[in-house]
Parts: structure tokens; sequence; C-alpha cells
């Protein structure tokens, strides 16, 4: 099982990932979108997407750090292990929470306003439960591991068994010492990476590049003198 899960299942969702961005460019490129509903409802939007994207894009930034860079490196910068903990700890937490807070509003946007809800997708019923689901764990591992009711380092295991991914030779046996909550927070994360080709989430990768480059659209102005002695016709005009 440990084999299946840790040495066999990211691979699998990396490829799904991949695979199926590629094939939503090419056969359903105008489809990468977040189906907006704003014109629907603005309000929550206004208070719950910032707090979501936000939120997020921190808590990416600290499992970037946390599982790629080293723990040696660290020691280097002359960062001891209690600063690193409590830094983490800390700006995890807020961003964690400003993130669970967003998608929270969100979710109850959808559901609660009849618009919007119309508008919901079949694929965000799954999409919402397995983001919620990353989301909250991750606090509750966050909780347990900082208040000593787990007492594991990750960089000593889940990190080593991240990096190993790279090296395509997987140490899955690293994960068997893992907290369920951490183990649970794993799965659901590259379960979510997984969905995001078949879900509103694509739209991570749809920067619209091309329209920095595109021409300027010129707008004319016309003597409004000119506009007072036109008589109005019937019909389309021509524009000059």
């Amino acid at each position: 099982m440990d084999l299946l899960l840790w040495g066999v299942m990211p691979y699998v969702a990396v490829t799904l990932l991949i695979a199926g961005l590629v094939w939503r460019a090419r056969y359903d490129r105008f489809g990468l979108t977040t189906h907006s509903s704003q014109l629907q409802e603005s309000r929550l939007l206004r208070i719950g997407s910032p707090l979501f994207h936000f939120g997020m894009v921190f808590v990416v930034l600290g499992h970037v750090v946390g599982l790629v860079v080293p723990d040696s490196w660290t020691d280097a910068m002359g960062v001891s292990d209690h600063t690193y903990h409590l830094m983490a700890v800390s700006t995890g937490a807020v961003a964690g929470v400003a993130a669970a807070l967003g998608i929270g509003i969100l979710v109850y946007r959808r559901f609660t306003v009849p618009a919007v809800r119309k508008a919901t997708l079949r694929s965000d019923h799954l999409m919402y439960t397995v983001l919620l689901g990353a989301m909250l764990l991750g606090l509750l591992a966050t909780v347990l591991n900082s208040s000593g009711a787990v007492d594991y380092n990750y960089r000593e295991g889940i990190s080593v068994w991240f990096r190993s991914l790279f090296t395509l030779q997987p140490d899955h046996e690293l994960m068997g010492a893992a907290p369920l909550a951490f183990k649970l927070h794993i799965v659901f994360g590259f379960a979510l990476f997984a969905l995001i080709p078949f879900s509103r989430l694509a739209h991570v990768v749809s920067a619209p590049l091309k329209y920095v480059f595109r021409p300027y659209v010129v707008y004319r102005a016309r003597d409004p003198r000119e506009l007072a002695n036109r008589r109005p016709k019937r019909g389309w005009e021509r524009a000059s």
C-alpha cells in the first residue's frame, strides 16, 4: 500500500495534470476560464476571492520552501530550527486561515445565491470537496504538530520523500512514519492536482499573455458639430 500511495500515486496525478492540460489547450482552449459568476453576485465575491487567492499564493510558497529547501541549507544560512519553525507556523497559519476563510465564503456564496448556484458545474462539487479537504487537513496537521500533540519533523521525512520523487527513486518507506493527518493532506493534494485539468481550476495556466502584445485598439473622436447637423438614417451606416 505504501508503494502504491507514495511511489506510484504522485506520478499518476502529475501525468493526469500534464496530459489533461495539454488536451484542454488543444481541444478546449476557450474553456480554460473560471466561468466567472461576477455578474450574478459581486459583494461576497469581492471579499472571498482576494482572501482565497492571496492566501493560496503564500500557502504554495510556504509548501515550496518547506518541501524543496533542505534543512542543511537553512542551517548554513544561520537559521535555527526553532526560528524556522516559528516563521513557518506563524506565516503558514495566517495564510492558511485566510485561504480557508476565502474558500468558505466562495462556497457559501455558490450554494446560497440562486443565480450562482444555477451556474455551478458538476465538477465544482468534487473540486470544492477535495480543495476544502486538503486545506482543512493541512491546517489540522499544522495545529497538531505545533501544539506538541504530534512529535514529527516533516523536513526529515515528507520533504526528503518529496525531493526523491524528482529523481524517480521515491523513498516511500519514509512516509510510513508520517502522522495520518499529513498523509491524508498529501493524498488530497495530489488528488487536487489530478482534478485541475477537469475543473475550473484549469484557469491557473490560462494567463492571457497574448493580450500584452496585441495591437492597440484605436478610438477616433468625431466633431460634435458634424454629428449635430446630420440627419438620422435608418439601418446601419458604413463607418468612415
